[in-house]
Protein backbone atom coordinates (compact mmCIF):
# COMPACT_ATOMS: atom_id res chain seq x y z
CA UNK A 1 0.00 0.00 0.00
CA UNK A 2 2.95 2.48 0.88
CA UNK A 3 4.09 2.14 -2.86
CA UNK A 4 0.89 3.17 -4.16
CA UNK A 5 0.64 6.20 -1.94
CA UNK A 6 3.72 7.05 -3.12
CA UNK A 7 1.96 7.14 -6.70
CA UNK A 8 -0.82 9.33 -5.28
CA UNK A 9 1.17 11.93 -3.85
CA UNK A 10 2.57 12.16 -7.35
CA UNK A 11 -0.64 12.80 -9.19
CA UNK A 12 -2.07 15.01 -6.01
CA UNK A 13 1.18 17.17 -6.98
CA UNK A 14 0.94 17.31 -10.22
CA UNK A 15 -2.58 17.73 -11.03
CA UNK A 16 -4.40 19.40 -7.96
CA UNK A 17 -3.41 22.25 -5.32
CA UNK A 18 -4.81 19.34 -2.32
CA UNK A 19 -1.29 19.79 -0.58
CA UNK A 20 -1.98 23.64 0.23
CA UNK A 21 -4.61 22.65 1.22
CA UNK A 22 -3.92 19.82 3.73
CA UNK A 23 -0.71 21.88 4.99
CA UNK A 24 -2.72 23.77 7.76
CA UNK A 25 0.30 24.14 11.00
CA UNK A 26 -1.95 26.77 12.93
CA UNK A 27 -3.43 24.05 15.14
CA UNK A 28 0.58 22.56 16.37
CA UNK A 29 2.02 26.01 15.83
CA UNK A 30 -0.78 27.10 18.82
CA UNK A 31 0.64 23.98 20.81
CA UNK A 32 4.32 24.89 20.29
CA UNK A 33 2.96 28.39 21.69
CA UNK A 34 1.41 26.53 24.79
CA UNK A 35 4.51 24.11 25.47
CA UNK A 36 7.19 26.94 25.35
CA UNK A 37 5.04 29.18 27.85
CA UNK A 38 4.99 26.35 30.05
CA UNK A 39 7.20 27.27 32.77
CA UNK A 40 7.73 23.77 34.51
CA UNK A 41 8.90 22.67 31.13
CA UNK A 42 11.10 25.95 29.87
CA UNK A 43 14.28 24.41 31.78
CA UNK A 44 13.67 20.95 29.82
CA UNK A 45 13.44 20.77 26.15
CA UNK A 46 13.66 16.73 25.89
CA UNK A 47 10.48 17.19 27.78
CA UNK A 48 9.35 20.42 25.68
CA UNK A 49 10.19 18.39 22.23
CA UNK A 50 7.99 14.91 23.88
CA UNK A 51 5.12 17.23 24.41
CA UNK A 52 5.09 18.30 21.18
CA UNK A 53 5.38 15.45 19.10
CA UNK A 54 3.49 12.48 21.19
CA UNK A 55 0.61 13.67 21.07
CA UNK A 56 -0.05 14.10 17.18
CA UNK A 57 2.23 10.56 16.60
CA UNK A 58 0.52 8.47 19.56
CA UNK A 59 -3.14 10.23 18.28
CA UNK A 60 -2.21 8.55 14.38
CA UNK A 61 -1.04 5.49 15.61
CA UNK A 62 -4.14 4.78 17.31
CA UNK A 63 -5.94 5.53 14.49
CA UNK A 64 -3.72 3.21 12.24
CA UNK A 65 -4.44 0.58 14.63
CA UNK A 66 -7.73 1.26 14.83
CA UNK A 67 -8.30 1.06 10.94
CA UNK A 68 -6.11 -1.38 10.57
CA UNK A 69 -8.48 -4.81 10.58
CA UNK A 70 -11.05 -2.98 8.52
CA UNK A 71 -11.30 -3.87 5.05
CA UNK A 72 -8.06 -5.41 5.10
CA UNK A 73 -6.35 -1.85 6.37
CA UNK A 74 -7.29 -0.46 3.02
CA UNK A 75 -9.23 2.50 4.76
CA UNK A 76 -5.96 3.33 6.21
CA UNK A 77 -4.33 4.46 2.80
CA UNK A 78 -6.63 7.95 2.77
CA UNK A 79 -4.61 8.30 6.18
CA UNK A 80 -1.77 7.63 4.66
CA UNK A 81 -1.89 9.99 1.67
CA UNK A 82 -3.12 12.70 3.96
CA UNK A 83 -0.15 12.31 6.39
CA UNK A 84 2.43 12.18 3.47
CA UNK A 85 0.94 15.63 2.17
CA UNK A 86 1.25 17.36 5.07
CA UNK A 87 4.64 16.00 6.04
CA UNK A 88 6.14 17.45 2.64
CA UNK A 89 7.95 20.48 2.76
CA UNK A 90 5.82 23.63 2.85
CA UNK A 91 5.48 25.88 -0.39
CA UNK A 92 6.74 25.13 -4.05
CA UNK A 93 10.45 24.63 -4.39
CA UNK A 94 10.56 26.28 -7.76
CA UNK A 95 8.49 28.86 -7.43
CA UNK A 96 10.77 30.00 -4.17
CA UNK A 97 13.54 30.33 -6.67
CA UNK A 98 11.62 32.52 -9.46
CA UNK A 99 13.01 35.79 -8.98
CA UNK A 100 16.44 34.54 -8.79
CA UNK A 101 16.46 32.85 -11.84
CA UNK A 102 14.81 35.96 -13.70
CA UNK A 103 16.39 38.32 -12.35
CA UNK A 104 20.09 36.74 -12.89
CA UNK A 105 19.17 35.69 -16.26
CA UNK A 106 18.66 39.43 -16.58
CA UNK A 107 21.96 39.62 -15.18
CA UNK A 108 20.67 42.06 -12.37
CA UNK A 109 23.13 41.17 -9.58
CA UNK A 110 22.36 43.41 -6.87
CA UNK A 111 18.30 42.46 -7.77
CA UNK A 112 19.23 38.43 -7.62
CA UNK A 113 21.03 38.87 -4.23
CA UNK A 114 18.39 40.28 -2.86
CA UNK A 115 15.89 37.43 -4.03
CA UNK A 116 17.95 34.95 -2.83
CA UNK A 117 18.27 36.68 0.79
CA UNK A 118 14.44 37.16 0.67
CA UNK A 119 13.23 33.82 -1.27
CA UNK A 120 15.87 31.47 -0.05
CA UNK A 121 17.67 32.58 3.03
CA UNK A 122 21.01 32.55 0.62
CA UNK A 123 23.55 35.07 1.58
CA UNK A 124 27.36 35.36 -0.60
CA UNK A 125 29.98 37.74 -0.30
CA UNK A 126 30.23 38.07 -4.10
CA UNK A 127 28.27 37.71 -7.32
CA UNK A 128 30.82 34.69 -8.34
CA UNK A 129 29.75 33.21 -5.10
CA UNK A 130 25.81 33.39 -4.70
CA UNK A 131 24.93 31.16 -8.00
CA UNK A 132 26.53 28.31 -6.32
CA UNK A 133 25.04 28.71 -2.70
CA UNK A 134 21.69 29.08 -4.69
CA UNK A 135 22.31 25.76 -6.59
CA UNK A 136 23.17 24.21 -3.26
CA UNK A 137 20.06 25.46 -1.75
CA UNK A 138 18.05 24.07 -4.50
CA UNK A 139 19.33 20.41 -3.49
CA UNK A 140 18.68 21.20 0.11
CA UNK A 141 15.59 22.40 -0.53
CA UNK A 142 14.13 19.04 -2.31
CA UNK A 143 15.93 17.03 0.09
CA UNK A 144 13.98 18.51 2.87
CA UNK A 145 11.00 18.88 0.80
CA UNK A 146 10.25 15.55 -0.89
CA UNK A 147 13.59 13.16 -0.89
CA UNK A 148 14.25 13.05 3.23
CA UNK A 149 10.04 12.71 4.03
CA UNK A 150 9.21 9.43 0.76
CA UNK A 151 12.21 8.08 2.66
CA UNK A 152 11.35 7.62 6.29
CA UNK A 153 7.65 7.00 4.37
CA UNK A 154 9.25 4.38 2.47
CA UNK A 155 10.94 2.93 5.10
CA UNK A 156 9.16 2.92 8.29
CA UNK A 157 5.49 4.75 7.65
CA UNK A 158 3.47 7.62 8.34
CA UNK A 159 5.01 8.10 11.35
CA UNK A 160 8.38 8.26 10.59
CA UNK A 161 7.01 10.93 8.13
CA UNK A 162 5.24 13.17 10.19
CA UNK A 163 7.73 13.06 12.89
CA UNK A 164 10.12 14.46 10.41
CA UNK A 165 8.15 17.76 9.68
CA UNK A 166 7.29 17.89 13.47
CA UNK A 167 11.28 18.20 14.09
CA UNK A 168 11.32 20.76 10.92
CA UNK A 169 8.84 22.62 12.27
CA UNK A 170 10.16 22.80 15.50
CA UNK A 171 13.44 24.05 14.62
CA UNK A 172 12.27 26.44 12.35
CA UNK A 173 9.06 28.23 14.71
CA UNK A 174 10.31 27.57 18.54
CA UNK A 175 11.64 30.80 19.58
CA UNK A 176 13.48 29.13 22.40
CA UNK A 177 17.02 28.23 21.87
CA UNK A 178 17.13 25.16 23.43
CA UNK A 179 14.43 23.70 22.05
CA UNK A 180 15.60 24.75 18.49
CA UNK A 181 19.18 23.03 18.91
CA UNK A 182 17.55 19.52 20.14
CA UNK A 183 14.86 19.75 17.55
CA UNK A 184 17.88 20.48 14.81
CA UNK A 185 20.10 17.49 16.66
CA UNK A 186 16.89 14.95 15.72
CA UNK A 187 16.60 16.44 12.07
CA UNK A 188 20.43 16.05 11.59
CA UNK A 189 20.03 12.55 12.54
CA UNK A 190 17.46 11.56 10.36
CA UNK A 191 19.18 13.62 7.83
CA UNK A 192 22.07 11.62 7.91
CA UNK A 193 21.11 8.55 5.20
CA UNK A 194 18.77 10.06 3.50
CA UNK A 195 21.20 12.57 2.32
CA UNK A 196 23.88 9.95 1.49
CA UNK A 197 20.98 8.22 -0.84
CA UNK A 198 20.11 11.14 -2.45
CA UNK A 199 23.71 11.87 -3.08
CA UNK A 200 24.21 8.45 -4.20
CA UNK A 201 21.13 8.29 -6.61
CA UNK A 202 22.05 12.09 -8.16
CA UNK A 203 25.73 10.02 -8.92
CA UNK A 204 23.84 7.42 -10.65
CA UNK A 205 21.72 10.07 -12.85
CA UNK A 206 24.71 12.46 -13.03
CA UNK A 207 28.28 12.59 -13.21
CA UNK A 208 29.20 9.68 -11.21
CA UNK A 209 32.87 9.98 -11.02
CA UNK A 210 32.58 13.54 -9.83
CA UNK A 211 29.88 12.14 -6.73
CA UNK A 212 32.40 10.07 -5.46
CA UNK A 213 34.33 12.70 -5.12
CA UNK A 214 32.22 14.61 -2.87
CA UNK A 215 30.46 11.43 -1.12
CA UNK A 216 33.08 9.13 -0.31
CA UNK A 217 35.43 11.31 2.26
CA UNK A 218 32.27 12.28 3.86
CA UNK A 219 30.47 8.96 3.61
CA UNK A 220 30.22 8.36 7.01
CA UNK A 221 31.17 11.77 8.69
CA UNK A 222 28.58 12.27 11.27
CA UNK A 223 29.27 15.66 11.94
CA UNK A 224 28.73 16.81 8.06
CA UNK A 225 25.42 18.98 7.63
CA UNK A 226 23.41 17.44 5.17
CA UNK A 227 23.02 20.90 4.23
CA UNK A 228 26.40 21.15 2.53
CA UNK A 229 26.46 17.35 1.44
CA UNK A 230 23.52 17.31 -0.77
CA UNK A 231 24.36 20.56 -2.12
CA UNK A 232 27.81 19.59 -2.99
CA UNK A 233 27.00 16.46 -4.23
CA UNK A 234 24.25 17.86 -6.74
CA UNK A 235 26.81 20.73 -8.23
CA UNK A 236 29.12 18.17 -8.46
CA UNK A 237 26.14 15.64 -10.50
CA UNK A 238 24.94 18.66 -12.85
CA UNK A 239 28.77 19.23 -13.47
CA UNK A 240 28.76 23.02 -12.10
CA UNK A 241 31.96 24.08 -12.32
CA UNK A 242 31.39 28.00 -12.58
CA UNK A 243 28.90 30.57 -11.90
CA UNK A 244 28.12 31.72 -15.36
CA UNK A 245 25.75 34.84 -15.47
CA UNK A 246 22.57 35.82 -17.77
CA UNK A 247 20.98 32.57 -19.30
CA UNK A 248 23.41 30.35 -18.97
CA UNK A 249 23.36 30.41 -14.88
CA UNK A 250 19.71 30.70 -15.07
CA UNK A 251 19.22 27.48 -17.53
CA UNK A 252 21.69 25.65 -14.70
CA UNK A 253 18.80 26.09 -11.84
CA UNK A 254 16.68 23.84 -14.69
CA UNK A 255 19.15 21.49 -14.93
CA UNK A 256 19.92 20.93 -11.97
CA UNK A 257 15.94 20.47 -11.37
CA UNK A 258 15.52 18.35 -13.74
CA UNK A 259 18.39 16.27 -12.35
CA UNK A 260 16.67 15.94 -9.41
CA UNK A 261 13.19 14.84 -11.12
CA UNK A 262 15.20 12.08 -12.60
CA UNK A 263 16.40 11.36 -8.76
CA UNK A 264 13.69 10.95 -7.92
CA UNK A 265 12.31 8.54 -10.58
CA UNK A 266 15.04 6.16 -9.87
CA UNK A 267 13.85 6.24 -5.99
CA UNK A 268 10.55 5.00 -7.22
CA UNK A 269 11.83 2.49 -9.45
CA UNK A 270 14.03 1.02 -6.03
CA UNK A 271 10.57 1.42 -3.91
CA UNK A 272 8.78 -0.35 -6.76
CA UNK A 273 11.01 -3.42 -6.50
CA UNK A 274 11.15 -3.29 -2.97
CA UNK A 275 7.42 -3.65 -3.31
CA UNK A 276 7.47 -6.36 -5.22
CA UNK A 277 10.05 -8.14 -3.99
CA UNK A 278 8.66 -7.70 0.16
CA UNK A 279 4.94 -8.29 -1.44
Amino acid sequence: MNFIVLLLVLWVEKFTGWRHRVQHDALWLRLLSRVEATPRLAPRPWLMLAALLLPPLLALALLLWLLQPVAYGWLALPVHLLVLLYSLGRGDVQAAFGAFRDAWRREELETASLAAERDLQVRADSPDELLPAVQERLGWRAHEAFFAVIFWYALLGPLAALGYRLLALTETHARGQSLQELAAQFRHALDWLPARALAASMGLVGNFVAVNRVLLPELLHWQQPAERLVGAALRAAGECQDAPRGDMGAASLDELWQLLVRAALLWYAVFALWSLVVG
